[in-house]
């Protein structure tokens, strides 16, 4: 498949993630050809009108008062994205640098930052190849952009740093792109400016992680559906008739999928059965019952604890979508107006902000699974079943203790992890950078905190499966016995104390991972597919 880029059109933020996941080639559009080429000439008759310009006529950042022949153009530009390049640590992953050359890409098809039509077809020459830049993850402010990691694609464009192309060894930049048949890139006036100034790093990397993210809520309403019949909870605070009392829109949805999904389970407990049994009880002595006429709140409050994370879901993704459709570079240039904008666009606070509002979303998300798991282990919480869901010999065999002292250890660390980002600014640049995002720092952040609630969730289903197994699976509703049956295929029930780190980590990689990433796209409903984010 092929992904054509419009000028006059979004992507969506869907549209993105599979071409970058799946890699598939892109094409410019003829009428964005035209505008990229109308807006690089309107650059030109600036200059041949001696307009004073940022990163035209002007040095960089601290430099900014500095003014720099023309004739100095190429020098200029190249010793920018070679003085910026300082980003250190460990390389991206070959997806996160496709999705970031793609964001740049799209963001430059706009028309509006003044690129030459040949460079930017060069770029998009150089992603079509499979030629993958080495990109180091720490060091962008996320403002002016993602000058570090973007500098990093910008020098392989011109021929310098290193790059991966077919093989999938790191080659010096130049080899690559002799081998793909590409000639570098000669920069002119604003051209390296354009590669390095703009949010498309922490643009990237989110909406890959806000992907898998938002697969991982989805699924986990059914999750939580397992859970809660391996718990024998009852059903009618899932009622949407109660929740139509409250008028949140994601509380709603998840209310909603919950009923839907235990309509035809034999292991939920109807309240009225309870309520006879509690009746019989009551008389004039006060004592306590057998039974309790409500489930404790990780039971209950499910609808109203990831009711809010839906919600924030529909911003973090219009923020994304947002973002990858803007012309975030400085400076701009309208065609339409016959003029030049110096502006703020590369500013990440809007990303900064989105990423740190899905790590509090999945830090929560992981509080609420860690709860789940200490109701399955500890007796007195369970409705009956063994402690720590021991088969067999308990005190002898510790059952699935061993796994709770991992899911309260990440919860923890997620916890430590959503102090925000976004209001961490520090100023830079001889005070000229004075207020800086740190949208991508936000966003590789998020990323650690998905991946600690993925291995969270696997332990709770676990104890669901386990639990359930006691109680007959056979009761088990349509939705949550295809789960059930999915994990069985990886973990067996447990009966004797065994290693369960293997069986984690293939729940985590095979059931809770985007499927878009190990290519099964068509079978993963995602949030839209449920209605949750309409």
């Amino acid at each position: 498949m092929t992904l054509i880029l419009q000028h006059d059109k979004r992507t969506l933020l869907a549209d993105f993630v599979l071409a970058a996941t799946r890699h598939q080639k892109i094409i410019l559009s003829d009428a964005s050809k035209h505008r990229v080429a109308l807006s690089r000439k309107k650059l030109e008759s600036f200059v041949e009108k001696n307009r004073i310009i940022y990163g035209v006529n002007t040095s960089c950042g601290g430099f900014v008062s500095w003014l720099v022949p023309i004739e100095h153009a190429q020098t200029l530009q190249e010793n920018l994205i070679n003085a910026v390049a300082t980003n250190v640590g460990s390389y991206l992953d070959d997806i996160t640098v496709r999705a970031i050359m793609l964001a740049r890409i799209i963001s430059l098809s706009r028309g509006n930052s003044a690129i030459s039509l040949e460079n930017l077809e060069k770029l998009i020459a150089i992603y079509n190849a499979g030629i993958i830049p080495a990109i180091p993850e720490k060091g962008s402010l996320g403002t002016s952009g993602d000058l570090g990691p973007l500098a990093a694609i910008a020098l392989v464009c011109v021929g310098q740093w290193r790059a991966k192309y077919i093989n999938g060894e790191f080659l010096p930049a130049s080899e690559t792109l002799c081998l793909a048949n590409i000639e570098p890139m000669k920069l002119s006036f604003k051209e390296g400016l354009a590669l390095i100034n703009g949010t498309s790093g922490m643009v990237g990397l989110g909406s890959i992680v806000y992907s898998d993210a938002e697969n991982l809520l989805t699924r986990y309403i059914d999750f939580s559906a397992l859970s809660f019949e391996g718990l024998n909870a009852k059903g009618k605070p899932f009622d949407p008739r109660v929740h139509q009392m409250k008028p949140h829109k994601g509380q709603l949805s998840v209310a909603e999928q919950l009923w839907e999904v235990l309509k035809d389970s034999k292991l939920i407990i109807d309240e009225a059965t309870i309520e006879n049994i509690l009746r019989e009880e009551i008389n004039n002595n006060i004592k306590q019952g057998t039974h309790q006429i409500e489930d404790a709140y990780s039971i209950r409050c499910t609808p109203q604890i990831l009711g809010p994370i839906v919600d924030i879901f529909k911003f973090i993704k219009q923020t994304l979508e947002d973002e990858l459709n803007s012309s975030n570079d400085n400076p701009l240039i309208s065609p339409e107006d016959d003029e030049i904008f110096h502006n703020g666009h590369f500013h990440g606070q809007y990303v900064a902000l989105a990423m740190d509002n899905l790590t509090i979303a999945l830090t929560t998300l992981s509080n609420l699974a860690n709860r789940r798991v200490g109701r399955f282990l500890d007796a007195r919480n369970s409705e009956g079943l063994p402690p720590f869901l021991c088969a067999e010999n308990p005190g002898l065999n510790l059952g699935l203790m061993g796994g709770q002292f991992m899911t309260a250890s990440l919860t923890a660390e997620n916890r430590s992890l959503c102090v925000p980002l976004s209001i961490q600014s520090l100023t830079s640049t001889a005070d000229f950078q004075d207020i800086v995002s740190f949208g991508f720092v936000a966003a590789r952040r998020a990323k650690e905190v998905l991946q600690n609630t993925k291995y969270i969730i696997a332990f709770e289903l676990l104890c669901a499966c386990q639990a359930v197994e006691m109680r007959g699976a056979e009761k088990l509703s349509t939705v949550t016995k295809t789960i059930y049956q999915q994990i069985r295929e990886i973990v067996p029930f447990i009966k004797r104390d065994i290693t369960i780190t293997d069986y984690i980590e293939k729940i985590v990689s095979d059931v809770l991972t985007e499927k878009l990433f190990r290519e099964h796209r068509n079978s993963t409903r995602t949030l839209q597919d449920t209605g949750l984010l309409v």
